[in-house]
């Protein structure tokens, strides 16, 4: 027995125990070793026939169709993969599965001749692969025999030790790996590995676009079918065996666009990707020249159910050459896109050592970029040309953009903005920032926008209707996030975004400012008796001109507006919150303030203070916002029934 080096003792151990994540790909990696067997017979067959003076080389000994060939024995608990490829001579068993993380494959890629031609597309970059057998097999059986050669050679190893090579008998070139599954123990079962459920159910998640076809032999009992006049036919059963493919082999993603229909894009993305309904967008890319690289995504027509939860991982599927790397490769889609799903491949990757996942690679920042460009073309035109699809995509995943623009503190406001929408008072449909401001009078100094629950309530709220009286139209914001993201961006096209129920909020004119002055002023005794009455988060009482039907409402003063009260009271958390402030404004042209002026100078402090509560009460009331003194008010409204 010839002994591993010790260098490659430790690899082993690595292999077995640390490197990869899961046992089953070890059919991947025999796989894909097979392939790359495979792949450089072609490449000799195309040498063979360039140079041959009769163009057809010397392949006497070969046959013409290149295949893999996957078979088990439950009861000897063996696992074999064959193919007709390369091969491997009695030094190459040795140097190449003797000497752990060396690989063949690696020198054929890296060879001048083998860059540059465009056919040659070798999976294998590294030498550790095979070894994964040691995961699930206490021991290993190589027979090879290389290509051109009469001989043939066994290479044999529990993975312990070391290993020997003995001379053996192969019929023709090509490699037969057959491995000796270990015994269950209570962390794994590997009889599970024996069935051919659970070999094609492997092939079809990691190897279903390899370019050779995978063939599993598998046996059962069927009806023979009934002759033909049969009168009198009883059912009889034969035992059968049947050869299949288990492999697609042929990616639809590698495919042109004219030649895939919509039909089987919508049919792949449901079967891919566990989807009832089919996608709203499919978008396909394809690249050539120094880097390839096919691309396929999908925007679902709804979310699924767990998208918005923490347990949602976003990602594409990662593949090289058709074999599965990556279920979702993270890096390839940025937080805001995260609902789109799709595929990414490429023979040019830099892996890493187990192959599941690709190392720091400019190229696949690249690859991220593009995608990004592209999706957001792709939305571009959907917002502008076909502006129902876009209503309904946003309706759905709308929410991701405010998410991102809040998340990274206004590091994406340009990138994101425009992708916006939200009803307005004043509109049936939603617009976009952009439309909004377009549509603005000339003389509104500001984007306005409203926050609260519901947006239909929000349409009444004194504030609103407020400025909707001066013939300017507001942004509803329904959702929490929506007020979050918008104050993230602070402006739009280089106007301020104004909450209308800010204290902050100047839409009068000099002679309104001057008329709200002088009558704070006149009664700044009367404001300042109200302002003791009510509870503390009340830190001014003024008057206002935003109003005229309703005599009074409540204004938010400091950073946190009324909608962000909202949120923080629905949380229900006391803890960390932000000290909330008021501000109670009446309107010095209604009736109920005359009421008011005229109790006051006649020294009728409890019909004041009466209706200091009830002003207060209402206007929080109608802003759907909590009355801090529930009691106070209760008794002002009974008293003046």
């Amino acid at each position: 027995m010839k002994e591993f080096k010790t260098e490659s003792k430790k690899i082993l151990d690595l292999v077995i125990n640390s490197i990869y994540s899961t046992k089953e790909v070890f059919l991947r990696e025999l796989i894909s070793n097979a392939s790359d067997s495979l792949d450089k017979v072609a490449l000799k067959r195309a040498e063979e026939s360039a140079t041959s003076a009769g163009g057809a080389g010397n392949t006497a000994d070969s046959p013409e169709e290149l295949f893999i060939e996957l078979s088990f024995d439950y009861d000897a608990r063996t696992i074999t993969v064959s193919d007709n490829g390369i091969g491997m001579t009695a030094e190459q068993l040795e140097t190449d599965l003797g000497t752990i993380a060396h690989s063949s494959s690696l020198e054929v890629k890296s060879a001048e001749e083998v860059k540059e031609n465009e056919e040659t597309d070798i999976i294998g970059q590294f030498g550790v692969g095979f070894y994964s057998s040691f995961m699930v097999a206490d021991n290993v059986t190589v027979t090879s025999r290389a290509y051109g050669s009469d001989e043939a050679n066994q290479w044999y190893s529990d993975g312990i030790e070391g290993f020997t090579i003995e001379p053996a008998a192969r019929e023709n070139h090509g490699t037969d790996v057959v491995l000796h599954l270990r015994s269950n123990d209570a962390a794994t079962d590997y009889t599970k590995f024996l069935s051919y459920p659970a070999l094609e159910e492997l092939v079809k998640r990691y190897s279903d676009y390899i370019r050779y076809p995978i063939y599993l032999e598998t046996t059962g009992r069927r009806e023979v079918p009934r002759p033909a006049g049969a009168r009198r036919w009883e059912p009889t059963f034969e035992e059968y065996t049947e050869r299949r493919v288990l492999n697609s082999m042929v990616p639809i993603w590698t495919k042109p666009r004219a030649e895939v229909t919509q039909q089987e894009y919508n049919s792949f993305y449901m079967n891919e990707f566990q989807d009832p309904h089919p996608p709203l967008r499919t978008i396909t890319m394809h690249a050539r020249g120094s880097h390839s690289c096919d691309v396929l995504l999908y925007i679902p027509s709804e979310p699924s159910g767990d998208f918005y939860s923490r347990d949602y991982k976003k990602g594409l599927k990662l593949y090289s050459s058709g074999v599965l790397i990556d279920e979702q490769s993270s890096a390839l889609i940025p937080e805001y896109f995260g609902f789109v799903r799709g595929v990414v491949d490429s023979p040019d990757l830099s892996l890493n050592l187990s192959r599941e996942g690709a190392q720091d690679d400019p190229f696949l920042l690249d690859i991220a970029k593009q995608i990004d460009k592209r999706l957001q073309h792709e939305l571009d035109v959907m917002r502008d040309e076909e502006r129902d699809t876009y209503v309904e995509f946003y309706s759905n995943f709308g929410r991701t953009f405010k998410f991102a623009i809040y998340a990274t503190f206004g590091a994406l406001n340009e990138q994101l903005e425009n992708y916006l929408m939200f009803f307005t008072a004043l509109k049936d449909e939603p617009v976009t920032l952009k439309e909004y401001r377009e549509a603005m009078p000339a003389n509104q100094p500001c984007l306005l926008f409203a926050s609260g629950n519901e947006a239909d309530k929000l349409e009444a709220s004194p504030s609103v209707k407020a400025v909707t009286d001066k013939g300017f139209d507001v942004l509803l914001c329904s959702e929490s996030v929506d007020e979050f993201s918008l104050m993230t961006l602070r402006e739009y096209a280089g106007l301020p975004i104004k909450n209308v129920a800010s204290d902050d909020l100047v839409l009068d004119d000099a002679d309104d400012l001057a008329m709200m002055e002088r009558v704070d002023a006149e009664n700044a005794e009367l404001f300042s008796f109200m302002r003791d009455l009510l509870p503390s988060d009340v830190v001014q009482v003024r008057s206002t001109t935003r109003l005229s039907s309703v005599p009074a409402c409540i204004t938010a003063k400091g950073p946190v507006s009324l909608g962000m009260e909202k949120y923080f009271t629905s949380t229900g958390e006391e803890s960390g919150r932000p000290q909330v402030r008021h501000a109670l404004e009446v309107n010095p042209t209604h009736h109920v303030f005359e009421t008011l002026k005229q109790a006051f100078a006649d020294g009728d402090r409890d019909k004041v203070t009466r209706y200091a509560h009830v002003l207060y009460g209402q206007a929080m009331l109608a802003e759907g916002l909590e009355i801090k003194n529930m009691k106070a008010y209760s008794q002002a409204v009974y008293s003046l029934m």
